[in-house]
């Protein structure tokens, strides 16, 4: 398949590859990382998700970098997309001249807020304090992210971990609409409310941890061990993984698995020259539903603006 099957256009012009390597991970190592990437260019892929986050923006700005000086990847043919942290929602601008230094680029292809949420500068994670919730003003950071694109910094600007209602409150006041909403996606919590709204306001999804598990220890195996899915990659004669991402492809989103395996990442990105069928499907279309993340460590019922999970996402849970 070509390039042209391996990406789609956003609403803001530039194309996202629709298999990217994830690099949030606990206790990373920067060697470990670089390798990585190193290795994921040489398969193909061409899209890499880092946060500020994840600590692992200088690790990939090195891999990159090293790339583009052997002369096997031109900055035009790759994209980054890193996340403003909860802590930096005031000033999204020097967030991110901070993330470029790190990631030693001059512009990012996508810049998303990491979570609809406000704490103060050193707060406690991934359990925040109840002192460490600021009051939350999303229409005065999303203008702050508007100012990334007219500076240049940035191609596209996004979100992540929002629900329909929270996207419809920002489209109400955005100049700019969000490119993005990158989301927990899998077999087991499908979000299909939320990507026919998202294709209804021509936004695109992408999926964190499109294989089940979390970046930290909120993940399950629960997809990976699902007999269902276990079943049908037996019958094509494939990994659990690659009918999960090509699950996710065929929902028209795109995946951003996470792998420092040498033989995972190469396994990850061959999803794109087959197929599942109707009933496969219609088998995974009825698999129970269990969102991984809930955000409970993000909610309580003084300070955070969000009393409940239930609130977290407005009901869609």
């Amino acid at each position: 398949m070509g390039s042209a099957g391996k990406v789609v256009e956003l609403n803001a012009g530039t194309k996202i590859p629709l298999v990217g390597l994830g690099t949030a991970a606990i206790n990373q190592n920067p060697e470990e990382i670089k390798t990585a990437v190193a290795t994921a260019l040489e398969v193909g892929y061409r899209h890499f998700d880092t946060a500020s986050l994840y600590r692992s923006e200088c690790a990939l700005g090195d891999a990159l970098k090293e790339a583009c000086l052997k002369g096997l990847v031109a900055r035009e043919e790759f994209f980054v997309t890193t996340k403003l942290w909860s802590e930096d929602l005031d000033d999204p601008v020097s967030a991110l001249r901070t993330s470029l230094k790190n990631l030693k680029l001059e512009y990012v292809d996508l810049y998303l807020i990491h979570w609809p949420l406000r704490l103060r500068k050193g707060s406690s994670f991934p359990i925040p304090k109840e002192e460490d919730f600021l009051p939350l003003d999303l229409e005065s950071a999303w203008k702050g992210m508007e100012q990334c694109v007219h500076l240049g910094l940035t191609k596209a600007i996004g979100v992540s971990n929002f629900s329909c209602k929270k996207i419809g409150d920002l489209l109400s006041h955005a100049k700019i609409s969000p490119a993005v909403n990158q989301v927990e996606m899998h077999p087991l919590w499908q979000q299909k409310k939320l990507r026919d709204y998202c294709s209804k306001v021509n936004i695109h999804v992408s999926a964190w941890s499109p294989l089940g598990g979390a970046p930290n220890a909120q993940g399950s195996n629960g997809v990976m061990d699902n007999p269902v899915i276990k079943e049908i990659a037996e019958k094509h004669g494939k990994t659990t993984a690659q009918v999960i991402l090509r699950w996710g492809l065929e929902q028209g989103i795109s995946v951003l698995p996470k792998s420092y395996n040498k033989g995972r990442i190469a396994q990850n990105f061959q999803v794109f020259d087959w197929s599942l069928t109707a009933e496969d499907h219609s088998k995974i279309s009825r698999l129970e539903q269990k969102k991984a993340n809930r955000g409970e460590e993000v909610v309580n019922s003084t300070t955070s603006p969000y009393k409940s999970v239930e609130e977290l996402w407005d009901g869609e849970i």
